[in-house]
């Protein structure tokens, strides 16, 4: 980033803004900056930006005793912005060359962030979770952010860099035209009462969300081969050896929208993919479909909403609390995503049968939402100061894998704890698989 810097260092004062710095999340991503900066150059130039100068103060304090770095009380910038004042948007995006945007619900609050970024020349990243926000941003403001030659890449935390890019990194190391299954199991996690909005909202309004993606227009995607089977709603895996059902977080839209743009700005065959979460035996089943039952019916009505949002603790069954997991819950986490691909050797014609090759592969890493996701939007925000060139185009909305396919993010994670691995291969015509 030293080296990018030079090239922009008398049109913007910092690398990197923090916005949403003294929200939950937002804290720990001062502290990974914090923490990246100490090892590098020492030319990374950052700031924080919030509503409230005096909480800013005091995340940049405790920051600097937990990670006994004195001078960050000194040294670090401090921006006053709110989302409902367009004028101090304006004046945070106009002082950073990559916003983090940390701030959610993204259904409320990001597209104030998203306008003001395009419309001063700063790039955008945020940790969303939420279909209906990233592919309504993609759908609005796509052409205007190409013209600005501003990048907006959502979902660059745990959703869903992990997913988006193993797809990426299966299909790389199979090195043939495939289709995926994509199993996700994150062991023991919980979460922040936010993240819990967001999916009461996502629920609730999902109608919107299919009227939102007739507007794109797309044609279906070509299949290479013999089409993936349907699952069931709940199925016993073998290769997880627990019940699973399909993944509702924001993985599957995202990494569609990856594959689609593979297909249609790199002419690569798209995998066809789908996404299961497991969820353990017969008693955490039966739990699951009473808690989920109550859930979908509680959404659909304003004061079932208010009640989901006010005991978030009660109704999610301890996952998420007001106010977030403790130091040891998030000590004690971790995640697993293994990849199960099948496809067709080299030389193959995938018209003449079923599949003849598998690879399965792993993403791991430390605790999802916490952990992981900052890893994941501090690595982000250095691959973009440092290779810009090798993102698509010259701006625009993006996903993750499309806009980092081209880069090293990918080992940018490994060497901050999300792991991305091969684990077996097979071929039938080679008889036993390898392991790795």
């Amino acid at each position: 980033y030293a080296c990018l810097k030079k090239l922009r260092i008398f049109i913007w004062p910092y690398h990197i803004v923090i916005f949403g710095a003294t929200g939950f999340t937002g804290q720990f991503v001062v502290e990974e900056v914090a923490r990246c900066a100490a090892e590098g150059t020492g030319l990374l130039k950052w700031a924080v930006a919030g509503r409230s100068r005096p909480r800013l103060e005091d995340v940049l304090r405790r920051t600097a005793e937990k990670l006994a770095m004195p001078e960050l009380r000194t040294d670090i910038e401090i921006i006053v912005a709110d989302v409902s004042v367009e004028e101090s948007l304006a004046v945070m995006c106009q002082q950073g060359v990559v916003i983090l945007n940390c701030v959610g619900p993204y259904r409320f609050y990001g597209e104030p962030v998203v306008r003001a970024c395009i419309e001063n020349g700063a790039h955008y990243l945020d940790i969303c979770g939420e279909p209906q926000f990233l592919e309504r941003m993609q759908l609005e403001y796509h052409s205007k952010a190409l013209d600005r030659g501003v990048y907006v890449i959502g979902s660059c935390g745990f959703d869903s860099i992990p997913a988006d890019l193993g797809i990426i990194y299966t299909q790389r190391q199979f090195k043939g035209g495939k289709h995926n299954l994509d199993f996700t199991l994150c062991i023991g996690t919980s979460g922040h009462d936010a993240t819990w909005q967001s999916a009461v909202y996502g629920f609730a309004d999902s109608g919107s969300l299919r009227q939102l993606r007739k507007k794109f227009g797309h044609k279906p995607l070509p299949r290479v081969g013999a089409k993936v089977e349907k699952r069931g709603f709940l199925f016993f895996s073998k290769e997880m050896q627990q019940y699973v059902i399909p993944f509702m977080g924001s993985d599957p839209s995202v990494v569609r929208r990856t594959q689609r743009f593979l297909y249609e700005e790199q002419q690569q065959s798209p995998v066809q993919y789908s996404a299961f979460v497991g969820v353990g035996g017969l008693l955490s089943v039966i739990k699951l479909l009473c808690g989920g039952l109550l859930f979908w019916v509680m959404v659909k009505f304003s004061l079932g909403r208010k009640l989901l949002t006010t005991f978030p603790s009660f109704f999610s069954f301890g996952l998420f609390s007001k106010a977030g997991p403790t130091t040891k819950q998030i000590v004690d986490t971790c995640f697993s995503m293994t990849f199960y691909g099948e496809g067709y050797s080299e030389g193959t014609d995938p018209a003449e049968g079923r599949p003849n090759a598998k690879i399965c592969t792993q993403v791991v890493g430390a605790e999802p939402g916490y952990v992981a996701t900052v890893s994941a939007l501090v690595q982000s925000a250095f691959t973009v100061l440092n290779e810009l060139h090798s993102l698509p185009r010259r701006g625009g909305v993006y996903t993750p894998g499309a806009a980092f396919c081209q880069t090293g993010l990918i080992d940018r994670l490994h060497n901050y704890g999300i792991k991305f691995s091969v684990r077996s291969r097979q071929e039938e015509a080679a008889g036993a698989p390898t392991s790795m």
